[in-house]
């Protein structure tokens, strides 16, 4: 049995510990992202999903952007330093990826298919996940650190006007991603009979 794909799954963790100092420019980044997502497979091949790639400045306008609007939901000055804290993590890091589900085609494909209607916004979350995973581990094996983020709905409106984001584009993540820093600690896996059964 070949187990090639799987220990790549096993290298893509959540690293929090993030540098500047990567394996890939700037251009291999986008190229590698933009691969992984457009051979990564959406419902009626839709290709819903959309990505914002964020450097230098750009990155680091997200993340004081972010602690902005955080600040306004943590008014305490000391506990707002855990935020602020960790959001540091983030800002460390060499880029972000902001991932977007197109809704003007999720609402097209209602539309023109009433019968899976209620299917399709779920549907486009599903080519999220496998996109999402494709990304982060394609940067795993290139020795890049990332994690995924969801300060989303709170910073959709300040992010989409700083960065001047399409009005039907939503957005679901963002990935901050740079060298590794410190490893990830242990995963903890559920007993397999809670997750999976077996008829045959």
């Amino acid at each position: 049995m070949n187990q090639d794909y799987l220990a790549l799954l096993k290298q893509r963790r959540s690293i929090y510990a993030l540098g500047k100092d990567i394996s890939l420019s700037d251009e291999q980044v986008i190229e590698l992202a933009e691969a992984v997502i457009a051979e990564s497979p959406t419902a009626f091949n839709s290709q819903t999903t959309r990505a914002v790639f964020l450097f230098g400045a750009e990155h680091d306008k997200l993340w004081d952007l972010i602690a902005t609007r955080l600040q306004r939901e943590v008014p305490d000055p000391e506990a707002f330093k855990k935020t602020q804290a960790k959001l540091a993590t983030f800002k460390a890091g060499h880029g972000t990826i902001l991932y977007y589900t197109d809704m003007a085609v999720v609402h097209e494909l209602e539309k023109n298919f009433p019968l899976y209607r209620d299917n399709f916004l779920d549907w486009s979350e599903q080519g999220q996940g496998i996109m999402t995973v494709g990304v982060w581990t394609s940067l795993a094996n290139n020795g890049i650190g990332a994690s995924l983020q969801h300060y989303n709905p709170l910073i959709d409106e300040a992010v989409a006007t700083a960065f001047d984001i399409p009005q039907d584009w939503r957005l679901r993540a963002q990935m901050p991603y740079g060298s590794i820093e410190a490893p990830a600690p242990s995963k903890d896996y559920l007993p397999a009979d809670q997750r999976f059964r077996v008829f045959k």
